[in-house]
Order: C-alpha cells, then sequence, then structure tokens
C-alpha cells in the first residue's frame, strides 16, 4: 500500500513516516516545510533504508495537489499538515481558518476525483476544551476555546458530513492528547520554530543551556501539586496508532473519532523531575501566573483505542524524556545545523 502523508516532515508526521516504512507502507509526503525541514525526511529515509516520494508544495495549490495524484496511486491518506500553534492561532484567526480549512478542503477533493476515500485525520483533544470530568471519552461535549481547536471541530464535522454521502468514505479522527519524545535513534524529534509552544521542547532546550529557565504557569490548581495536568503519549506510541488505523480502517460510509492517549495525567513539576532523572541536569524554574485560556488536567479515556484499534500505549514518562534528551542533546539546535551524532 502507498499512504500519502500530508505534513509528513514535522513532528508527528516525521516519526508517522518511519513507522509505515518500518511496517513495510510506501509512503509520500507532501509537505510546504513551513514549519518542518527536509532534513527529518533525509534521516527517516537513513533510518528506514527505504526511500521517500517526496513534494514540497502547499495543499491548498491544488493544481499540483492533483498532479501528485495523478502521478501516483495512493490507497489512503494520513492528513497532518496544519497550523497548531493555539497562541498564534488567537492572534493569527483569520490565517489560521484560511489555512487549515481551506488545505482540507483542496485535499477531500482531490480524494474525491481521484477515488481515494481513506483518510486518517489528525484531530486533536483541544477540542474538548476545559473538560466538564476526566477521563475524557469520546462522546464529551465538545468546546474548543481558541481559533486551532475550532479549525480541528470543524475539519471533523466536514469529515462527518462526507461519510453521510453514502459515498464510501472511510473516516478516522485521532483525537490525541499531548504527543512527546523523539524516536529512540535520536536522530529525529521535535523541532519547533523560535519559542517552544508545548512543555517538553521547551524544558530539553533549558536542560541544553538554549534557554534560562521554564516558567510554570500557575502552582494554585486544584492538582495534587497545584500545577496543570496532562495526558502526554509517546510520540513513536502516538505513530503506531496511525498505521494501525490504516490496518484497521474505519467501516466504508462510517465516521469515528478516537481517543489517543495513555490515560494517566502528568502535571508540569512532574514532568520537570522525570526530565531532570533521565538528563542528570537541574531545569530551572520560575513559578508564574496562569495562561489565560489554561486549565487545570486533562487526559484521555483510551479504552475506544483498544477496542477499535488494538492499540495502546506502551512507553510512560520516563520513556520519553529520555528520548527528548537523547534527541536534543544530539541535535541542540535542531534540524538548522548538524548535531554530534552526525
Amino acid at each position: 500500500m502507498r499512504i500519502l502523508v500530508t505534513g509528513g516532515a514535522g513532528y508527528i508526521g516525521s516519526h508517522t513516516s518511519l513507522e509505515l516504512l518500518r511496517q513495510g507502507y510506501e509512503v509520500t509526503i507532501v509537505d510546504n516545510l513551513s514549519n518542518s525541514s527536509s532534513e527529518s525526511i533525509v534521516r527517516i529515509e537513513k533510518l528506514a533504508n527505504k526511500k521517500i516520494n517526496f513534494h514540497e508544495f502547499d495543499l491548498c495549490n491544488q493544481k499540483k495537489l492533483e498532479n501528485c495524484f495523478k502521478n501516483e496511486k495512493f490507497d489512503a491518506v494520513i492528513h497532518f499538515a496544519g497550523l497548531k500553534a493555539v497562541g498564534e492561532s488567537v492572534e493569527k484567526a483569520l490565517y489560521y481558518y484560511q489555512n487549515n480549512l481551506v488545505s482540507t478542503l483542496s485535499l477531500l477533493e482531490v480524494m474525491e476525483k481521484n477515488n481515494v476515500k481513506n483518510i486518517v485525520f489528525s484531530s486533536s483533544a483541544t477540542i474538548y476544551g476545559d473538560p466538564v470530568s476526566v477521563p475524557i471519552p469520546e462522546s464529551a461535549s465538545k468546546q474548543a476555546t481558541n481559533p486551532y481547536g475550532q479549525t480541528k471541530l470543524m475539519i471533523e464535522q466536514i469529515l462527518e458530513d462526507i461519510v453521510q454521502t453514502k459515498n464510501e468514505w472511510q473516516v478516522t479522527s485521532l483525537r490525541y492528547f499531548n504527543p512527546v519524545g523523539a524516536d529512540p535513534s535520536g536522530r529525529i524529534g521535535e523541532d519547533p520554530n523560535g519559542l517552544p509552544n508545548n512543555l517538553l521542547p521547551f524544558v530539553s532546550q533549558v536542560a541544553v543551556g538554549k534557554l534560562s529557565e521554564l516558567k510554570v504557569f500557575g502552582n494554585d490548581y486544584p492538582t495534587r501539586d497545584g500545577t496543570g495536568i496532562r495526558d502526554y503519549i509517546h510520540v513513536s506510541d502516538l505513530a503506531k496508532a496511525h498505521v494501525s488505523a490504516i490496518k484497521k480502517p474505519a467501516a466504508k460510509n462510517n465516521y469515528r473519532a478516537i481517543n489517543i492517549g495513555t490515560g494517566k495525567g502528568t502535571s508540569v513539576l512532574e514532568i520537570v523531575k522525570a526530565f531532570e532523572l533521565a538528563s542528570g541536569k537541574k531545569i530551572k524554574f520560575k513559578i508564574v501566573g496562569r495562561r489565560a485560556g489554561d486549565i487545570a488536567q486533562c487526559y484521555a479515556d483510551p479504552k475506544k483505542a483498544k477496542t477499535e484499534l488494538g492499540w495502546k500505549a506502551t512507553k510512560n514518562i520516563k520513556d520519553a524524556c529520555v528520548d527528548a534528551w537523547n534527541w536534543q542533546s544530539n541535535n541542540p539546535n535542531g534540524y538548522s545545523k548538524i548535531g554530534k551524532n552526525e
């Protein structure tokens, strides 16, 4: 089978592309490299000892996308491509709606024209907003609190509507929680542009000396240590969940949404402690005020993933911290400069 992976040079896309290759699939990547590096593709190919067909363009360019489908035969699509920074989405709401929605509509139109109707969509637990209770099941109310989350929710609605056409679409939305870690090889990992938006790469950059300290936003939440609790899922586990969704696709004319998480919550301070143990480095941090829109805790009810996909998380926070440190220490500047493992 040949799988088209949109946004395949990015953090989650690169790990999923590697896992697909390791499990015998052929992979084509389309990525505009706006928030990723082609170096990740070079490294994936070396790790898997297989070639990837790579096309650098934006999904909004429907003509180029049509040519890609015309020249290659795809059996399914995994759709990661899109803007993803929550804070930026608040500042640039129109930009996020334009990019994420138009690119997805372009992709779906071209898929329909070429009779490729099996898609796995990269959704997010962001759509749940501030949950009424935890763990969060797929049936929980959806109330995205920022434009990024709204685009995920709107795309899910589009996909859900498509299957109602009874036109043999098979659609899976994977709602994942907080991806962390890196491939154990240390060759690919999370390489954010500028200041990291996510906790673990921020901690990693403090440990490697790239940033001076971590800001902990609030220690007065109703949690066991006062800091926010999240469900951190190792990116390698997350990649395997996508492959499982390809192996066990949704039934024709069916839409399914599945949580991908560990079912366990870890606090900010617990992450700091785990990373200190993994790296042998002291993580300097400062408690500051809460950020607007942050919530106390959020973690998944992952039972449906086991039932529908035969998938469950196998790695823990210690694994994630060890692998993240392996990546960061060997690639202190990400993909932008050659690390000591070259």
